[in-house]
């Protein structure tokens, strides 16, 4: 008896791989036309992403016209072993870039800021890719900028009375009571996996639930100094308030969210 899957199956494996090849590059210049390559990596590698997509679709094109073209059989064929069964790893690539097409990236919400642990601190970890302007007023630094003089001179009764107007996303901790919530942002070293979180309480005149989390704000107001409890019992050393740099709010107005809402 004639087996004729194996034969079919050699016949389909190129066109997986070229399908895979030119889907994974129209993707990745698909997120770099669009602007969606901002909500997945860093902009340091914005060209490297840009280079990999032209690269792919070359490639693609590449074994395509190899395909097509007449083939010179001539010597003996090369036997490949594979981890995986014929196809599959390309039918799986193909599969998640349809999906990318799909599914467009989303910004990174205030629940996973809460899951991941949302401080006024820069994990010491991290890398630092733009320099610190001490000199920068009070008025003029972004909510990164503060969370850098905190990491700098740690001590929040220094900044009491400063003006301040930072803008980010809303975030409400269970653990604070109900005027107060946090404007947070994500700041990227390389890719969304590993953005981590930074925030400032906000003290407001009235109930927070009039901010939606995930919504953006920009905040007017000054600092102050309160004994605030930012993190779970579970996460806390003592489980006792700490001193903590507080802004109060004396406007809170929404803002669009931005086009790139990353800090680096």
């Amino acid at each position: 008896m004639v087996n004729f899957s194996a034969p079919k199956a050699a016949g389909l494996a190129p066109w997986f791989d070229i399908t895979a090849l030119l889907l994974w590059g129209a993707l990745l210049l698909k997120y770099a036309i669009t602007g969606q390559l901002a909500l997945l990596i860093h902009p340091n590698y914005f060209g490297l992403c840009v280079a990999a997509g032209i690269i792919l679709l070359l490639l693609g094109l590449g074994k395509l016209l190899q395909q097509v073209r007449p083939q010179v059989s001539g010597g003996e064929s090369v036997q490949h072993i594979t981890l995986l069964p014929q196809n599959v790893g390309s039918g799986l690539l193909i599969l998640v870039a349809i999906a990318g097409f799909l599914i467009p990236p989303t910004i990174l919400s205030s629940q996973t800021a809460i899951q991941r642990g949302l401080t006024e601190e820069l994990p010491l970890t991290r890398s630092q890719p733009e320099s610190f302007r001490v000199g920068t007023s009070p008025e003029e630094r972004t909510l990164l900028d503060w969370i850098r003089t905190l990491n700098v001179y740690p001590e929040p009764d220094a900044y009491t009375g400063d003006p301040v107007k930072v803008n980010g996303f809303v975030t409400h901790l269970p653990q604070l009571p109900d005027n107060y919530m946090m404007v947070s942002r994500f700041v990227l070293t390389c890719c969304a996996v590993d953005a981590y979180p930074v925030g400032l309480p906000v003290k407001l005149e009235g109930d927070r639930q009039a901010f939606t989390p995930d919504s953006w704000v920009e905040v007017t107001g000054e600092m102050i100094t309160e004994d605030l409890q930012l993190t779970t019992e579970d996460e806390s050393d003592n489980g006792l308030p700490q001193r903590q740099l507080v802004i109060q709010a004396s406007a809170v107005e929404p803002i669009p969210t931005p086009r790139n809402p990353y800090d680096y």
